[in-house]
């Protein structure tokens, strides 16, 4: 294959927008405009002795569309040019990359302390999935810097947070538990789903690893469900590469390749979505049945200091409490046109999710009361649409309920 940048700077040296369309491009023989989708199990070689060479590491190429792909690697780099990482690794979905982040780096013995705020797959992974094989794990308010540290034992290997928060929008400052962390010999993984490569980068805040559900913003257009961890080649290495390659939760290329088409238009999206969110939030901060608006740029977010100096933007989703618990935020739900109910966010298509019977739902009251989860709450993913339009279609949900 023809190497990418032989015609051109380093990708090093673009900026985001350009790194998006044409980092890590690898053309074959025939000079195709587009990333070629190599949709392929395996791979031949012109001898045994290739084949054995491949194996044992000592010459370079695929071998097994399960460790890698040429399309999947397209993918991965480009990930990695943009979140300024050494390494990437894809996988299916985005809980198989938090998964892999976690499970490739302890035994039974170790330790993970984790910010109680979390998806609600997260939070089984690490109370439910991994004390079966004797990892223990302690759950933190993860704004009280505190906690995290009176968490701290010997056998803690791993910290993990994702900030902004899963529904709650809490910022957590990553570079005091980065350091933290540090402190104690763990390491740190983040999710940054919901803040994404654009408005929020860990590791230059000292993360050890990034995780992303690419099926949200990266794809943007609700197709495909990817994953994707970034780190540094010897944490992938060390932990991950092996891992992925015997337990196999593996990228099709197909979905690799389309990742790769949303990937080209992720800076214009976010950007679009950012205005309409900040749009939609301070319109509902005004509307009588709204007893709150949670949205990080916000003056009344309690981390607005923090948030506006670890992000970039204000981010793409707001969070609101209506009058009327749950039944008050199901007849704003219902009573909305052009924002459509869906469990998912990220995507060019305006949604709204209730999380206490969705996403959360597995979770009794307390401990979601805990997480700061009320039945009047509801999340809104802002898409691409005509700002007036989602606000127009607020206004009107709002005045019926």
């Amino acid at each position: 294959m023809n190497d990418p940048s032989s015609k051109s700077a380093s990708p090093r040296n673009w900026r985001p927008a350009t790194r998006l369309v044409h980092a890590g491009t690898s053309r074959s023989q025939f000079g195709e405009t587009s990333e070629a989708l190599f949709l392929t199990q395996g791979f031949v070689y012109d001898t045994a002795e290739a084949a054995e060479a491949r194996f044992k590491g000592d010459e370079a190429g695929f071998i097994y569309s399960r460790f890698s792909n040429p399309t999947v690697a397209m993918f991965e780099r480009r990930m990695a040019e943009l979140e300024g990482a050494e390494a990437a690794r894809a996988t299916a979905s985005g809980m198989a990359a938090v998964t892999a982040a976690l499970v490739g780096q302890v035994k039974a013995g170790d330790h993970i302390v984790a910010a109680k705020a979390l998806f609600g797959s997260c939070r089984y992974v690490i109370e439910e999935l991994l004390p079966r094989f004797g990892v223990a794990s302690t759950l933190v308010d993860g704004t009280d810097l505190d906690q995290w540290r009176a968490a701290v034992r010997p056998e803690t290997k791993v910290f993990f947070l994702e900030s902004p928060t899963n529904p709650t929008l809490e910022i957590l400052d990553i570079a005091a538990i980065a350091a933290i962390a540090r402190d104690a010999g763990a390491s740190l993984v983040v999710d940054n789903v919901f803040a994404t490569p654009m408005l929020q980068s860990p590791l230059e805040l000292g993360a050890t690893c990034v995780v992303y559900s690419a099926t949200k913003h990266i794809d943007g257009q609700g197709r495909c469900l990817a994953g994707v961890i970034l780190a540094s080649e010897k944490f992938i290495a060390d932990h991950i590469q092996t891992y992925l390659r015997q337990t196999g939760p593996s990228i099709s290329p197909f979905n690799a390749w389309v990742m790769l088409k949303g990937i080209e238009t992720l800076p214009l999206r976010v950007e679009k979505q950012v205005a309409n969110a900040a749009r939609v939030a301070d319109v509902l901060a005004a509307h009588k049945a709204v007893e709150r608006v949670i949205y990080p740029f916000r003056d009344d977010h309690p981390q607005a200091a923090l948030a506006r100096r670890q992000m970039k933007a204000g981010g793409t989703l707001v969070t609101f409490e209506v009058a009327g618990g749950k039944q008050g935020a199901f007849r704003v739900a219902n009573a909305l046109r052009v924002t459509r109910i869906s469990n998912n966010l990220g995507d060019a298509k305006s949604l709204v999710t209730h999380p206490s019977t969705t996403t959360h739902q597995r979770f009794d009251e307390d401990q979601r009361l805990g997480m700061g989860i009320r039945q009047g709450m509801l999340r809104f993913s802002a898409g691409i649409e005509d700002a007036d339009d989602l606000v127009e279609d607020f206004l009107q949900a709002l005045d019926q309920a």
